[in-house]
């Protein structure tokens, strides 16, 4: 059984850090995009930044470039999402998300994503 599962989320004050960890199991997603999502209460979910299965290719959201970074370790089938300089338009509930197959480049809509982990709340006070 396929599953993500993410940790690490809490609550920060403004201008903190926070470093969420997406662990995979049930396959290998070395070969996978993974990505991060976020959805605050009454907004659609969107994406924050993707990943290539190499590392080679990342996507960030303009609204977190400079402030978050996404990277992953194969070896551990772990993704991980370090999030620095805290708004509290962060807060959000963040999803962790793996393509089905190898993707060079990571896509940016949630339907290029068959995975999904349940979520961690992440939020950030003024």
């Amino acid at each position: 059984q396929v599953q993500l599962v993410e940790s690490g989320g809490g609550l920060v004050q403004a201008g903190g850090s926070l470093r969420l960890s997406c662990a995979a199991s049930g396959r290998t997603f070395s070969s996978s995009a993974m990505a991060w999502f976020r959805q605050a209460p009454g907004k659609e979910r969107e994406v924050v930044a993707a990943i290539s299965w190499g590392s080679l290719n990342l996507y960030y959201a303009d609204s977190v470039k400079g402030r978050f970074t996404i990277s992953r370790d194969n070896a551990k089938n772990m993704v991980y999402l370090q999030m620095n300089s805290l708004e509290p338009e962060d807060t959000a509930v963040y999803f962790c998300a793996a393509t089905m197959s190898q993707t060079l480049v990571p896509g940016t809509r949630e339907g290029n994503y068959a995975y999904w982990g349940q979520g961690t709340q992440v939020t950030v006070s003024s």
